[in-house]
């Protein structure tokens, strides 16, 4: 597979550019000024993004209600050290928003599978709501899908989470988002090897729409 030239630019503005930002602004700013310089790139890639497609990706999502949340945060008196875990803060809040949908009668990831089907196929919403009241595989499916991602988001912010408060801020910088994408990988491959799993069974159709997308 060829390797998209924007997939790298947003690897190199998400993992490599804040590092350097935060080399390049410590002798000057201090570590809460250097901080706050590793948070631009990201910031400044989203808005670009945004300006040009009008549509902005899901990690620049979570870098810029990372950022925020941490920001907020800080105002109220938190640590300079939050600001280190400004993407794992948004990805553990989306892990507790997952495993509290599990009490609901239809869980997140019904609604996020719902609309893919939709965007794929004329009256694929309404197939998939019959789907959902005739087939109880299929329920039992979501249900797996979203404790799974649920449990691999909150797990992920808090081992980011003691990594912040436990490691030097630089290794943190350096090692931490190959950590968040190591994580989101396997949450991704798992999530793929289990819908081919129930292609093969039969047991829950449109199979290529369950799952976070």
């Amino acid at each position: 597979m060829k390797i998209r030239a924007g997939a790298v630019v947003e690897l190199v503005v998400n993992l490599l550019l804040p590092w350097l930002a935060y080399r390049l602004a410590l002798p000057h700013w201090g570590e809460l000024g250097a901080l706050y310089a590793s948070a631009v790139p990201p910031v400044v890639w989203s808005l670009v993004e945004f300006a040009r497609t009008r549509r902005v990706d899901a990690l620049s999502i979570l870098v810029l209600l990372g950022i925020v949340l941490s920001i907020v945060l800080m105002a109220l008196g938190g640590s300079p050290r939050l600001l280190l875990m400004r993407e794992s803060m948004a990805s553990g809040a989306i892990g507790v928003v997952f495993l509290v949908s599990l009490v609901l009668r239809r869980p997140l990831t019904f609604y996020l599978a719902r609309a893919t089907v939709a965007r794929k196929e004329e009256g694929g919403a309404e197939r998939f709501e019959a789907l959902w009241n005739e087939r109880p595989a299929l329920r039992r499916s979501v249900r797996l899908m979203t404790a799974v991602w649920g449990l691999g988001l909150a797990g992920e912010n808090a081992l980011r989470a003691w990594l912040a408060w436990h490691w030097p801020v630089e290794r943190f910088l350096v090692v931490s988002p190959f950590i968040g994408y190591a994580i989101y990988g396997a949450l991704t491959v798992w999530t793929l090897i289990y819908r081919r799993k129930l292609q093969r069974r039969g047991t829950a159709a449109p199979t290529e729409a369950v799952g976070p997308s």
